[in-house]
């Protein structure tokens, strides 16, 4: 016989378990430690069970305005409020007519990311084809 712990059974032949124990046996305790003891991963304890509660915030919101400006073609202003705030053909002439009269006029309300694009892109569309057109946004 052989000095290996796999040997075992009748005849001397070795029986190989993959994790070093037959399966479906749990190693033995050692002495002195119970199996609800703490340091086995096994407590006896039984807790309280607690769960959090997450407040979901609404993001805040932006406006985004077109400012009034003596160069920039009225026709222009209106191209770009159907182009980069899909607004028809009546709503762009209102609001250019309201940037117009009052200097200032809400395109649309956004998230900050959102407005934030748009606001690029118009400023970015403006400069291509030379206007001086201005676009902020600001917090509602």
């Amino acid at each position: 016989m052989t000095d290996d712990p796999r040997a075992a059974g009748a005849g001397g032949r070795a029986q190989y378990f993959p994790n070093g124990r037959p399966h479906g046996r749990r190693p033995a305790l050692q002495a002195g430690k119970r199996d609800d003891a703490p340091g086995n991963g096994r407590d006896g304890d039984t807790g309280v069970a607690t769960k959090t509660v997450t407040k979901v915030k609404r993001p805040d919101i932006y406006r985004v305005l077109l400012l009034n400006d003596d160069f920039t073609p009225m026709e222009f202003v209106v191209h770009v409020l159907e182009r980069f705030f899909r607004k028809s053909p009546e709503q762009a002439t209102q609001i250019m007519l309201h940037v117009h009269n009052n200097g200032v006029g809400e395109c649309g309300v956004y998230t900050y990311e959102v407005a934030e694009t748009k606001v690029t892109q118009v400023m970015d569309f403006a400069r291509q084809n030379q206007h001086p057109l201005q676009c902020v946004m600001e917090k509602k």
